[in-house]
């Protein structure tokens, strides 16, 4: 499964770490402002994706696969 994400902020924003510890692949730099990145999910999962907004530190972004419950 591919996810890409558009970064429309106006701001940098970070991946956290545990995006590739639960199996996704990807470059780890900071997402700039209007570019997109590509994550590549393990077979059969979903991303599940979560924002924080540290105020002037950043934003950092989190890309998880899921699994589809039934």
């Amino acid at each position: 499964m591919k996810f890409i994400y558009f970064n429309d902020t106006g701001r940098k924003v970070s991946i956290h770490p545990a995006t590739f510890l639960h199996g996704c692949t990807g470059s780890s730099e900071p997402i700039k402002h209007l570019e997109q990145r590509l994550f590549e999910l393990p077979a059969d999962t979903f991303p599940w994706v979560k924002m924080w907004d540290y105020g002037e530190s950043g934003l950092s972004i989190l890309v998880s696969p899921m699994k589809e419950t039934k």
